[in-house]
């Protein structure tokens, strides 16, 4: 599967321009400010319905302009696909396929497979748990949609109990059968997500882990741990033990909603104890991991968003990565980057097609 075309208009800094792509490598290059993560953010607009970057879809519009448009031509099974998205200012958004409007932007998630490697990953390891769960769900999400539909299922219960909570703390007042309804039903889709996290760590850690050794040349021992409060008793438990806890706070504090995933090399914080290189090198292994699980579990590779890494990597990183591209374990690869020569030369080494764009 690959991007062919993609059209812009209005999104961000740019007014109108199209490219016609290479279906291996696409460089976009020029100077810091003139929009060349705009571009791949672009892409990751067509597989996720939303940008990388900005969760508040409107600022993706140009200024002074009231809508942008994003579309993509795909070639996926040798069959054509064209997506489109685009907000006018006030109204929801849209995403079509083959000019039909998907009514939930959920059943699209996963139909492009795609991979970003940027350096906003760092927000990985600066964050709360709430950006490494989103990271998990991310990954499952796109191979498994009755995942996806279950924890938008458990997020709008979640929702629904707050407001009860605040409802009773407001009105002095408790009723546990009304809570215990909304109890039963996280109970079980909790447990669900849970056991699908687990799965897919289980799964994955030994991939992160080769990664990770390829690219260090095995110089550094580290560990992604799983934390859940679903290890110490099921959701039903855990909300009953809580809920003085929970009618102070007026939330719901303890289930999967809390879950992390604990960043560490040799076994100590990787965000206090890891030098900017240790993080940078285990955030590009995190990412290759995902790229590579996604590529086994659907068969078809991701395309893959290099987003500025050649300026944030020593030499020895950037031709571990390079051999990759020559093992031709990568599909379609899109990088960005300032420096228009050096872009050239690592990708002259890949011995692959590619196309160089000066922005």
């Amino acid at each position: 599967m690959f991007l062919k075309q993609i059209s812009l208009l209005n999104y961000k800094n740019f007014s109108e321009v199209t490219f016609e792509l290479d279906s291996k490598i696409n460089c976009f290059v020029g100077k810091n400010g003139i929009g060349k993560t705009n571009i791949l953010d672009a892409i990751y607009h067509l597989a996720n319905g939303k940008s990388y970057f900005n969760p508040l879809a409107v600022q993706n519009i140009k200024h002074n302009e009231e809508f942008f448009v994003v579309d993509g031509e795909f070639e996926k099974n040798g069959r054509h696909e064209q997506i489109l998205c685009s907000l006018k200012k006030g109204q929801k958004k849209i995403l079509k396929r083959n000019g039909k409007i998907y009514e939930k932007f959920s059943d699209h998630i996963g139909f492009i497979p795609l991979v970003i490697i940027s350096p906003a990953d760092r927000d990985l390891i600066t964050e709360g748990s709430e950006t490494r769960r989103k990271f998990i769900d991310s990954v499952i999400s796109q191979l498994d949609n009755a995942y996806l539909q279950q924890l938008i299922q458990y997020q709008k219960i979640i929702i629904q109990r707050n407001a009860l909570l605040k409802y009773f703390a407001l009105n002095h007042l408790f009723e546990n059968d009304t809570l215990s309804i909304y109890n039963e039903q996280l109970n079980a889709l909790g447990q669900s997500i849970f056991e699908k996290r687990k799965k897919f760590l289980a799964d994955f850690i030994p991939i992160f882990n080769k990664y990770h050794q390829n690219i260090t040349d095995s110089a550094e021992s580290v560990q992604l741990v799983y934390q859940s409060d679903l290890f110490e008793n099921d959701t039903l438990t855990l909300l009953k033990l809580n809920i003085q806890k929970d009618r102070a706070l007026q939330y719901t504090s303890v289930g999967v909603h809390k879950d992390d995933l604990s960043f560490e090399i040799d076994n100590h914080p990787i965000k206090k104890f890891g030098s900017q290189g240790q993080q940078k090198s285990f955030l590009i292994a995190l990412k290759l991991a995902q790229f590579d699980f996604v590529k086994k579990q659907s068969g078809e590779k991701p395309i893959l968003l290099f987003d500025d890494i050649f300026d944030k990597l020593d030499e020895f990183r950037v031709s571990k990565i390079i051999e990759m591209v020559n093992n031709d374990e990568f599909g379609q690869l899109f990088i960005s980057d300032t420096h228009p020569e050096r872009t050239e030369n690592i990708v002259k080494t890949t011995h692959q097609t590619y196309k160089i764009f000066n922005l």
